[in-house]
């Protein structure tokens, strides 16, 4: 479907076209015409499906009417991430550009300035507010921020804001909401926890599923069953053989980051570290960065999984295997984005991973390629996932994850 089938306003469609934004995606197509009709959404959609533009073009174009109050807050966006609020902030900025529609971003991890600025944009009225749970929280405990007349709250990635801890936060925000106000809820997953939110705060929702929870089919999946000490040796190989650009290398510890990072870049490759350590400022330099392409190689914690809208990644490695199905979807999902061709994922399985390995074919309903160790890193373990997780579970150890791989 093309975006000007859709009952948007001309002034929205002035942006689009601008963009070169000319087809709806599936969750957009389904979703757009639900919520300009005023209906709460509780949609399930993976990532890079265009879900952002989902939301923020019905919000964009009913603020662009004039019917709501000029100077007050009239819609709130609440994302898990600063990372993912300053990506939805981009896109605001785009797809409003011929709109008058003001937004600020309002995000933890920044300096003094950076919260005056915020509690500035709030104290006006920014017409839509980006914010992560706890600083959003934190303006409504100083009373810099007043929810009375929002009309729009839309929660995005809601299971990832669950997985981090963040009911509590969200009951409060929503307290703070008119009774009339629109709820909007986006989740790559649907597990029981989602679905008793969705009962406690939408009124009457339509459910919108898209593709649960798989990777694209544009993505080839790939791994090597080895041994853990041989993961590092495969790599720089890989790497010698095809000089490495717009690559991410996800690895499930900052620690495990930041050793990894250190060693590539002895080997003379271009190399950053993304993780929980680093200040704002230096993350947001880093990605802008690696989107330039001023770094070939981001290795990076699960921080990033989520919410980083780069199109052009043409490989993921998994250097650990992240927690659960969900953190592997999100991790590859980073590839092959969109409608932006094909990507390549690569997935490091030590035995201590097999089992874990084998819960993420499962839930793919598919057995992933098993690329074959060239015989000069040794030999290579078998996979035999269910010996591996009787032998540790014999063992008293709990076969969910390395000990040192606890996601940070």
């Amino acid at each position: 479907m093309r975006f000007d089938e859709l009952n948007l306003e001309g002034v929205v469609l002035d942006g689009l076209d601008a963009m070169n934004f000319l087809e709806t995606t599936p969750v957009q197509e389904l979703t757009i015409p639900l919520i300009l009709e005023g209906k709460d959404i509780i949609a399930c959609a993976q990532t890079g499906t265009g879900k952002t533009a989902a939301y923020v073009l019905p919000l964009i174009n009913e603020l662009s009417k004039g019917y709501h109050l000029e100077h007050v807050v009239n819609a709130v966006i609440m994302a898990p991430t600063r990372e993912l609020a300053q990506q939805i902030d981009q896109q605001v900025e785009g797809f409003s550009y011929f709109v008058p529609v003001s937004a600020v971003a309002v995000y933890g991890g920044t300096d003094g300035i950076a919260w005056e600025q915020q509690k500035r944009g709030l104290e006006k009225g920014a017409d839509i507010v980006i914010a992560t749970p706890g600083r959003l929280l934190s303006h409504i405990k100083l009373a810099t921020v007043d929810m009375s007349h929002v009309s729009y709250f839309v929660l995005d990635e809601a299971d990832r804001m669950l997985d981090m801890g963040f009911f509590d936060d969200i009951m409060q925000v929503y307290k703070q909401l008119p009774a009339s106000c629109q709820i909007v809820m986006f989740s790559a997953t649907m597990p029981p926890k989602i679905r008793t939110l969705a009962k406690t705060i939408l009124k009457d929702p339509e459910e919108v599923k898209i593709a649960i929870s798989r990777p694209p089919e544009t993505i080839m999946q790939t791994a090597y069953i080895c041994h853990d000490m041989q993961k590092l040796g495969i790599l720089e190989d890989l790497f010698s053989q095809n000089c490495p650009q717009r690559t991410i290398i996800f690895s499930s510890s900052k620690m495990k980051v930041k050793e990894l990072a250190s060693t590539l870049k002895r080997m003379k490759f271009n190399v950053a570290a993304m993780h929980s350590d680093l200040e704002q400022s230096q993350r947001d330099e880093v990605m802008k960065e690696f989107k330039n392409g001023h770094i070939d190689v981001l290795v990076a914690t699960d921080v990033v999984a989520r919410g980083i809208d780069i199109v052009d990644i043409k490989l993921v490695i998994n250097f650990d295997i992240p927690h659960d199905p969900e953190d592997y979807i999100h991790r590859i999902g980073r590839t092959a984005r969109g409608t932006h061709g094909e990507g390549l994922s690569i997935t490091f399985v030590s035995i201590e991973e097999q089992a874990q390995f084998k819960r993420i074919e499962t839930f793919l309903s598919k057995t992933i390629y098993k690329i074959p160790i060239d015989p000069k890193f040794g030999e290579a373990p078998l996979y035999e996932p269910d010996k591996y997780a009787q032998l540790w579970k014999r063992k008293g150890r709990p076969f969910k994850m390395n000990r040192s791989s606890k996601r940070k």
